[in-house]
């Protein structure tokens, strides 16, 4: 039987690519790129993102992300934004309930485990662990408002 090799080569993207590649973060992708955080989430990281999907930006009230994405509000995007990254990889298996993690943008979020159902705030979990060459997402179900 002749040799065959075969290249096991694995390679993920990265938060931002994977985020683009999947499709249901299109709101997402446009606000990062609109606050010029690109070029960070493609970083080394490790982070962790807490990504609402495009239906959790289409709950804001009407005008909220035409209003954020402006230029003269870059600086507000930038801090909502934040607030839904954490430095490190955290995996699902690393939460517990009543576990805080602080954010990039320096703010406090709270883990609740709830009827078998992860929450960060009020925000549901409802897909964990997507992991990325640089970190590890979790998509949410609502977009995190810092206080």
């Amino acid at each position: 039987m002749p040799y065959v090799h075969i290249s096991l080569n694995i390679y993920f993207m990265n938060i931002v690519e994977t985020a683009i590649a999947n499709g249901s973060f299109t709101t997402l992708v446009a606000a990062v790129t609109a606050a010029e955080l690109v070029e960070t989430l493609n970083g080394e990281g490790p982070f962790t993102v807490f990504a609402p999907l495009d239906t959790a930006f289409g709950a804001l009230p009407e005008g909220t992300v035409a209003s954020l994405i402006l230029p003269e509000n870059k600086t507000q995007l930038q801090g909502i934004l934040t607030y839904h990254v954490v430095a490190g990889k955290v995996m699902s298996t690393d939460l517990s309930d009543g576990m805080v993690a602080t954010t990039v943008n320096g703010a406090v979020l709270t883990i609740h485990l709830t009827d078998g159902k992860v929450f960060v705030n009020d925000a549901e979990v409802v897909m964990a662990d997507v992991a990325t060459d640089n970190g590890v997402i979790h998509v949410i179900s609502k977009v995190l408002l810092p206080a």
